[in-house]
């Protein structure tokens, strides 16, 4: 299934979406309230799974796009997980998984403004395979992390730079800033992508390509890292995992590329689904 939620920011209503619909939704606010914490385990996905899915009512217009998941309580990180993109950025690639939290509140929808914080000048790009746990989990066995797997989402990893490494030195600080993660536009459930490690990430700002990479090349894979994680903090239903970026970040450009107010940002990931961002400073 393909999941979303639509409507004004803070007021989203669940939505389902089939391929062969060309694009429109039908409206699931009278079978669930939302998709979050409390509506993201098998039990509730597979009644909706039965339901007649051409009965539901049609959505009208074109309305817009929130995040896919409501209520997220954590964002886990996951830095250096495509040797290109360690190499990229001159770094050894890691033995274990690098991890770091991004604040929910950088939640937003895929096509939501991406805001650039005052001052900032070194804001940075990041396409990456989002893991949405459906399942309370810890110590988890590697063998039954999908289990724990609602489903996939596209998230893009914003981050400023001088923020994380070049001056403060604190990757948390430069990634939570208010629209650094939108989400989204679907939640795929995990029976809908059998195969979550042969997925095209790309991203390219004013339509020139920048990322071009497979989940192929991660480095650690979605059961090892749902595994790993669950070993130092319990998962809950709604947090995210953002699994690494590939090589092609902004920093890495030669002469280095940062977003700037007017640009286009779009991101996507394989039957995952595109975000198409403006760049816009902050209201003064």
């Amino acid at each position: 299934m393909h999941l979303l939620r639509y409507g004004p920011a803070g007021a989203e209503r669940p939505g389902l979406l089939y391929p062969g619909w060309s694009g429109r939704i039908r409206d699931l606010s009278g079978a669930i309230d939302d998709f979050g914490p409390m509506t993201l385990d098998d039990e509730t996905l597979d009644r909706l799974r039965a339901l007649d899915a051409e009965a539901l009512p049609l959505v009208e217009g074109s309305p817009r796009i929130g995040p896919c998941v409501g209520g997220v309580g954590k964002i886990i990180g996951v830095g250096l997980n495509y040797a290109e993109h360690a190499a990229e950025r001159g770094m050894p690639v890691p033995d274990e998984p690098i991890l770091f939290l991004k604040s929910a509140t950088a939640v937003c929808g895929p096509n939501d403004d991406l805001v650039l914080p005052p001052g900032e000048v070194q804001v940075d790009w990041g396409c990456e395979l989002g893991i949405v746990i459906g399942r309370t989990g810890h110590y988890i066995d590697i063998d039954r992390a999908l289990h724990h797997v609602a489903g996939y989402c596209v998230i893009d990893d914003v981050t400023e730079r001088v923020r994380q490494s070049a001056a403060e030195g604190q990757w948390t600080r430069g990634k939570s800033a208010d629209t650094f993660a939108p989400l989204g536009p679907w939640l795929v459930t995990r029976d809908a992508v059998p195969e979550p490690h042969a997925l095209r990430v790309w991203a390219q700002v004013n339509g020139h390509r920048y990322q071009d990479g497979s989940t192929a090349q991660m480095v650690f894979d979605v059961p090892f890292l749902v595994h790993c994680i669950s070993q130092v903090m319990t998962l809950v239903p709604g947090d995210v995992i953002a699994t690494g970026t590939p090589a092609g970040v902004g920093l890495a450009q030669d002469p280095p590329v940062f977003l700037r107010p007017g640009d286009e940002l779009r991101v996507g990931i394989e039957g995952l689904g595109e975000q198409v961002q403006r760049v816009v400073a902050w209201p003064r």
